[in-house]
């Protein structure tokens, strides 16, 4: 376990469930000075209280620049700036393209895409001063790789994070700043848990490791990204996904 993260601060948006609950906790416990940011303040605070190790929570919604700049000054108060920011937050609600709305898009995007653009010009001036400074992005496979019915809006976002990041790291380069994303594939949530044990095994079959991600994998590829050992690792993305997008069938993992 990389111990270059022992106090520094980080900030993980959306960070009050999900993956994002799953990356606070790891950095919590690499000995980071966590701060959850989340629409709402009660469910920072719960996941706040449910990692411990000092994490914090505080409100913030990233599709407004000035509440993202109010949430990071909190943070950065608390923590006495801001090293690490896990721009995590995300929404992925279904929809099909012949039945979506365009304020159905427009709210994918504005959450996922905008709301990524928000937390890191947000970011920036601390991280500039920081030393180590690190942005990890949570992608997806979905979008940049493969597709899902229902997901057209979400899987735009998810592959314009990637265009975003490799235009970023070269304009953030020079303040020694990292830009790099995570891409889950198949991640057990709360979300995916409500949909039943069977819909689980149906989509672990396609695996070849035979199971779902937990957000801890998530978590720990996001920690390598913001080590100091990944120092000179900028505009990278890296896949956590059992091998789920290798298999050209089902039958090549008879």
């Amino acid at each position: 376990m990389t111990q270059s993260l022992k106090d520094r601060s980080v900030v993980v948006t959306g960070g009050s469930k999900g993956i994002g609950k799953g990356i606070a906790r790891v950095f919590a416990l690499s000995g980071a000075k966590v701060v959850i940011i989340a629409r709402h303040i009660d469910q920072a605070e719960a996941a706040a209280a449910e990692i411990g190790h000092g994490t914090f929570g505080v409100a913030g919604d990233v599709t407004s620049l000035a509440s993202v700049e109010a949430a990071f000054a909190a943070a950065a108060a608390r923590n006495g700036g801001i090293d690490v920011l896990c721009a995590n937050a995300g929404i992925f609600p279904q929809a099909r393209l012949e039945d979506m709305s365009s304020e159905q898009w427009d709210e994918v995007v504005d959450t996922n895409l905008k709301g990524t653009f928000h937390a890191v010009k947000a970011a920036v001036p601390y991280l500039k001063t920081s030393g180590q400074g690190r942005i990890v992005l949570t992608s997806s496979i979905t979008g940049p790789i493969t597709g899902f019915p229902g997901w057209s809006h979400y899987g735009a976002t998810k592959a314009g994070q990637l265009g975003f990041m490799r235009t970023a790291c070269i304009e953030l380069a020079k303040y020694g700043i990292t830009v790099n994303a995570v891409m889950p594939g198949n991640i057990i949530t709360e979300g995916l848990v409500g949909l039943g044990e069977a819909y689980q095994k149906t989509m672990a079959a396609s695996i070849p490791l035979k199971r779902l991600g937990t957000v801890e994998d998530i978590g720990h590829a996001a920690l390598y990204f913001a080590s100091k050992e990944a120092g000179y690792v900028t505009g990278q993305t890296i896949i956590v996904d059992g091998g789920q997008i290798l298999p050209e069938s089902l039958e090549a993992l008879g």
